[in-house]
């Protein structure tokens, strides 16, 4: 692996992104090119990771950069996993919504490990309304 590129809101190919959920195993409506599309159209912080011309890992989030950061995925291959990718998206993240933003995410239940290792605190005090598909 060479070394890896980071950038931030970088045009990505949706097709790629497809590619990345799938080889990450992050449960995303990946037979819904459409919906991947918005998806990222209507996100304000995209952080994708580079090998040459192969995206290895993003950090997708909606913030205002003062407040509140919602991190909604965070993806690596599985062939990148345990090489700092997703620790540095996440830490990219925290420095591009400034030390004043929290920074909060739902788990994917295979990844709630990873997260206290990373520093980040777990909270009880969240609620959702589940989608519908």
């Amino acid at each position: 692996m060479a070394e890896i590129e980071f950038k931030i809101n970088a045009s990505v190919a949706v097709e790629m992104i497809i590619e990345l959920y799938e080889s990450a195993g992050l449960a995303r409506p990946v037979d819904d090119k459409a919906r991947i599309e918005k998806m990222y159209t209507n996100s304000n912080l995209v952080i994708s990771a580079w090998d040459g011309a192969r995206i290895v890992g993003v950090a997708r989030a909606i913030t205002d950069f003062s407040w509140c950061c919602y991190l909604m995925d965070l993806a690596v291959r599985k062939d990148v996993q345990h090489a700092g990718v997703g620790r540095k998206l996440v830490e990219m993240v925290r420095e591009t919504v400034g030390e004043n933003s929290n920074v909060l995410l739902l788990s994917a239940p295979e990844a709630v490990g990873f997260y206290p290792k990373i520093g980040m605190e777990k909270v009880d005090s969240s609620f959702i309304f589940k989608r519908r598909n």
